[in-house]
């Protein structure tokens, strides 16, 4: 149990992939997608885990955040009970300075989005902001995994 911190922003080009030192390949689905609380599956390569994050601070920065390792082939079945649709994405890891990049590139129904999220220590923590990263999208619901498996990207205006 523990308390997430985070920032997200936009990606305009691909010149993170480049940077990356590592990547994986994700595939996840929301057994529960409420704004007070999300319950997530998800599989990373393979390696299989249960989520739950409760509602974010008013600045979208901070919210509360379970998360347990699962076994892959109970998390295959579990996203067969999950919400439509499933999310699949790759993930990049992009060490910038002093923190780490987390750069996830859409696909299927939200190819063409790439966002980046970094984790802080505390919400007035400073860091470096690569050139890639483009608008901030910290606490805007639309671009949370929970809302874009439910009103995809390609359906946004």
């Amino acid at each position: 149990m523990s308390v997430e911190i985070e920032r997200k922003f936009l990606v305009q080009n691909d010149d993170f992939k480049s940077e990356s030192f590592a990547q994986k390949s994700i595939k996840q689905g929301y057994l529960n997608s409420d704004k007070n609380r999300t319950v997530r599956v998800r599989i990373a390569d393979e390696k299989a885990f249960m989520t739950i994050k409760g509602r974010s601070n008013a600045t979208g920065t901070t919210r509360f955040e379970w998360e347990k390792e699962i076994d892959k082939l109970e998390a295959e079945n579990l996203l067969l009970l999950c919400e439509p649709s499933i999310i699949d994405k790759t993930r990049y890891l992009v060490k910038v300075g002093n923190h780490t990049f987390e750069v996830d590139e859409f696909y299927g129904d939200n190819k063409g989005l790439t966002v980046a999220e970094v984790e802080l220590s505390s919400e007035n923590e400073l860091f470096t902001k690569p050139d890639w990263l483009s608008e901030e999208v910290t606490g805007q619901v639309k671009y949370y995994n929970s809302s874009i498996s439910k009103h995809p990207f390609k359906n946004w205006d």
